[in-house]
């Protein structure tokens, strides 16, 4: 880590509801559960939308204590985690609530945040043609339809749920603007063609805190959190797909076990661990298969090294392959000199990211990848969306965006787009 790298960690870092632009509400449900959020727009790219977090804010400190709570042991100096360096300082929590209280107030979240990212971007909601959600645990199958419902979504608009872990919404924005990616050719809607030009809603929403507190696992505990981060987008206007491409590797050892609590046959099709059902005319379920736990729990996983092997050989292959072709694209289309503005990477952990930004850059692949959610702790899915909203502001029209996001499974999505004007 550089001098400056350290100096910025030190620094301390408020609680995500203390941004002086989020709005902060309580939702009246057991008890009352502090929720905030924070619009962010560009007209200039025609892009917006909204992030936010739900449940207390527990700083690096404070995690031990929630953890005993939790799990109503004392935690051994062993297992207590040196998060500084791993870019996490805070992450949101829920305590003592009833699987059907996590499941109304995690609808509420999702309806408000789709109506908020609508506004955002100026669009009525009965205008969303669709919305595409990832998530790794989803409090219920058809959560992407109970949230499209209560926000006012129309019943004809297109939903779409992305069960790729931690991938889940670098993989829905992949299925939005990619014709020929391998699960939109697998499925009988393809959905890039079907959306150009619509307007689209993407994005992640994890209750993270419901799903590890189940797990007994003290990593996950301390690592993951409540969040989510949704964008609105017109693709072929606003976000045009340049390249990219996906990668299944699948997680034989079990580094990062992951129970379904999706629908999966738990059977590989063809080349792919991906099902893709058609849940209603309106409604897709792209499923990815994991490695369960053995004994039903919801998450194990290795260490912050155990995760760094997983994840960052494979990662750092498929971006190679992927700004490649990218460097091929330009080349073709006489922009030698054009290169990626920033790369939006999934907040795995700092260590992940900073190891493949070293290792890129030994094969002359030199791309920013700001760390930039300390707030939140590992959100999973979410991550990739409220990371791109945080830069969104500095971007401009013409500029591309590489998105890197992985996950469980494991699963790669990596893909560069060039951002374009108003989102009308």
């Amino acid at each position: 880590m550089s001098a400056a790298e350290q100096n910025e960690q030190s620094i301390p870092v408020p609680s995500f509801y203390d941004r002086p632009q989020v709005h902060l509400e309580n939702i009246p449900i057991a008890g009352g559960v502090p929720f905030g959020y924070e619009s962010i727009t560009n007209p200039v790219v025609g892009i917006s939308g909204v992030y936010g977090t739900w449940g207390k804010s527990y700083n690096n400190d404070e995690i031990p204590s929630l953890v005993e709570e939790s799990f109503g042991r004392i935690l051994p100096d062993a297992e207590r985690m040196n998060l500084e360096p791993l870019g996490f300082v805070r992450r949101h929590h829920l305590t003592g609530l009833s699987d059907d209280e996590h499941k109304k107030i995690e609808i509420v979240v999702g309806a408000r945040l789709l109506q908020e990212a609508a506004k955002a971007c100026g669009w009525k909601i009965e205008e969303v043609d669709a919305i595409m959600i990832g998530s790794s645990g989803p409090v219920s199958v058809d959560f992407t339809e109970q949230i499209a419902s209560q926000a006012g979504i129309v019943e004809d608009a297109l939903k779409v749920s992305v069960h790729k872990a931690c991938d889940g919404s670098a993989g829905a924005l992949h299925l939005a603007l990619n014709p020929d990616l391998t699960y939109n050719q697998q499925s009988r809607l393809n959905l890039a063609k079907i959306l150009e030009g619509k307007k689209v809603l993407v994005g992640g929403i994890e209750g993270l805190s419901r799903f590890v507190q189940k797990s007994y696992d003290t990593n996950a505990m301390q690592l993951f959190g409540n969040g989510a981060g949704i964008i609105g987008l017109i693709p072929g206007k606003s976000m045009q797909f340049l390249v990219g491409d996906t990668q299944e590797v699948y997680d034989e050892q079990g580094v990062l076990a992951v129970h379904m609590y999706y629908p999966h046959s738990r059977q590989i099709h063809g080349d792919s661990m991906v099902e893709v059902t058609e849940v209603t005319p309106h409604s897709l379920r792209f499923a990815g298969l994991m490695n369960e736990p053995a004994d039903g729990l919801p998450v194990i996983m290795a260490g912050p090294m155990g995760m760094v092997k997983l994840f960052v050989r494979n990662g750092v292959n498929i971006v190679q392959k992927v700004y490649q072709t990218y460097q091929q694209k330009m080349e073709q289309l006489g922009t030698i000199g054009k290169n990626v503005e920033v790369a939006i990477v999934h907040h795995a952990n700092l260590k992940i990211n900073s190891l493949k930004q070293k290792n890129l850059s030994k094969i002359g692949i030199d791309l920013p990848m700001p760390w930039v959610i300390k707030e939140f702790g590992n959100v999973s899915a979410a991550s990739n969306m409220i990371a791109f909203l945080r830069e969104l502001p500095k971007m401009k029209p013409g500029d591309h965006i590489l998105f890197d996001g992985f996950g469980a499974g494991t699963y790669y999505d990596v893909f560069v787009v060039s951002l374009g004007g108003s989102a009308e």
